[in-house]
Order: C-alpha cells, then sequence, then structure tokens
C-alpha cells in the first residue's frame, strides 16, 4: 500500500470520527412531557412538543410505568389521531426507552392502550436536519435484482372507477422487491399519490403522501418489502374506487440470478 493511500485512508478516518463526535456532543436528549413523563393528560405533549426544535440526531427520553403502558411509533397522523397500534413501525416496552430521531420528518408516537391513548397519551414532532451540522453522506446505492413491469390495471390502465378492479388486479400477483408499476392515465384529470399506511388508504387521505406523481406515465419501481399504497388526490377519484394496495416480497434468488447480482455489485464498487 502506497504513503498517499494511507494518508488518505488516515485523514478519511479522522473526518469520519470528527464528524460522529461533533454530531453526539450536539445532539439534544429531550425528556417527553418533563416531570409529567409519558402519560394520559389531555393536550400535555402538544403543548410540550409546541416551541421545540428536534434535529436529526436528537433524542426522546420516555419514562412510564411498563405494566400500564407502552411506546408505539405509528407511520401517519391518522394513526395518531385514531389511535390506531394495529400496524406498528416500532414498539417500545423497557419503561425507559431512549428513542433517537433518525430521519427528517413527522414522527408519531402513541400508548398501544387505546383509553390511555384517547386520554392525551400521544405525540407528533416534527424533525428537520441541524443547520450547523454536515449533511450526512448519502446511503450506498442498493442493488435492485431485476424485476418485471407491471402495467397497472392492464389495458384499462389507471382510469378506471370501480372499487374492486385494481383490488382484483393486484390479488392476482405476486410482487417482488424489484418490480415496477407503470400507471398510465391522463395527468389533466388524475396522477397518482404513495401513501404510508392503512388508514389513510381507506380515508383516501391525500395530506401526506410519501411521494407524489403525475407525468401520465409513471414508472414506480418497488424498492421496499412490505404493502405499498396509491391512490389519485382528485376529489372523488380514490372514494370512486382508484385506489392500489400491492403486498411486496423479497424474491427467492436462482444460483444464476445470484451471481448476476454479485457481478452488478462487483462492478459497481471497482468503477
Amino acid at each position: 500500500m502506497s504513503t498517499t493511500t494511507k494518508i488518505f485512508g488516515f485523514m478519511l478516518v479522522m473526518i469520519t470520527t470528527f464528524t460522529v463526535l461533533l454530531s453526539c456532543c450536539s445532539a439534544t436528549v429531550y425528556k417527553v412531557g418533563d416531570s409529567n413523563g409519558w402519560t394520559a393528560k389531555d393536550g400535555t405533549y402538544r403543548d410540550w412538543a409546541e416551541g421545540k426544535e428536534f434535529h436529526v440526531g436528537d433524542s426522546l427520553v420516555f419514562e412510564y410505568d411498563r405494566n400500564f403502558n407502552d411506546v408505539t411509533q405509528v407511520s401517519g397522523a391518522l394513526e395518531l389521531e385514531f389511535c390506531d397500534s394495529s400496524a406498528p413501525k416500532a414498539v417500545y416496552n423497557s419503561g425507559h426507552d431512549v428513542v433517537t430521531l433518525k430521519e427528517p420528518g413527522y414522527h408519531h408516537f402513541i400508548s398501544s392502550n387505546q383509553s390511555q391513548c384517547v386520554s392525551g397519551q400521544r405525540l407528533e414532532v416534527l424533525v428537520v436536519h441541524d443547520p450547523s451540522l454536515p449533511l450526512p453522506p448519502p446511503l450506498p446505492r442498493k442493488i435492485l435484482p431485476l424485476g418485471k413491469i407491471y402495467k397497472v390495471g392492464d389495458s384499462k390502465g389507471w382510469n378506471v372507477y370501480d372499487s374492486d378492479l385494481y383490488n382484483k388486479w393486484s390479488e392476482e400477483k405476486e410482487f417482488h422487491v424489484g418490480d415496477s408499476l407503470l400507471f398510465n392515465y391522463d395527468n389533466e384529470v388524475n396522477d397518482v399519490l404513495e401513501i404510508s399506511g392503512d388508514l389513510e388508504f381507506k380515508a383516501c387521505d391525500p395530506t401526506s403522501p410519501v411521494a407524489v406523481h403525475k407525468t401520465g406515465h409513471d414508472l414506480i419501481r418497488l424498492t421496499e418489502p412490505g404493502v405499498h399504497y396509491f391512490i389519485s388526490s382528485k376529489t372523488g377519484h380514490c372514494e370512486a374506487g382508484l385506489k392500489l394496495r400491492v403486498v411486496v416480497s423479497v424474491p427467492k434468488l436462482s444460483p444464476i440470478d445470484r451471481l448476476i447480482r454479485w457481478l452488478r455489485t462487483f462492478r459497481l464498487h471497482h468503477h
């Protein structure tokens, strides 16, 4: 290994260490509810969060009696509003939970004890990047398997106002990570919104989309396993049936597919 390479490697390690230390030292730890802790008090947590600026890297400390409560992180504002803990993003139940805020955006927490949540034990925080810190480096590009392209609605496209058509279309297929959905429609009268939760899907709620597509010829790649939801935001269209739910699984790769994937990864890392 050359001297130049060693020096470069040492500098890279030092810069990374400095960035991590800077992030750690500047992050703030918030005790949720202050002296009240995590309990059922109407309006307490809305008032507590108001006026605070939460940054990526900050932490929330939830203190409570684990015999009666927990901390359930849910995916959206409707789950928060209706105290729906049926599909949580994460559940904490130690009685002294430290939750680090790793991503910008809205984060929602409730108690899975329905009566406690309804009585006010729920919290929404908005997380932003700390402008005094460098942005984190982008994650390595994910190597996805080569997948199929499914034209949504087949020859009918994304235009049919039928409450069961897209449900039947989806149930007949098996979607895998790496597959793509092709939405064809008139972009003067329609669009495609990807939304985060089952309640938003059932209520046709377009207020907090994960992504918005409106070219009229949208190719959307399925990059994560799990349930994906799509609706039209146009008034009355989703309610009339222009909505799609797909379940995405991880494909089982054949030996040849695994070899191809390895070669693609090798080429990416050596260019």
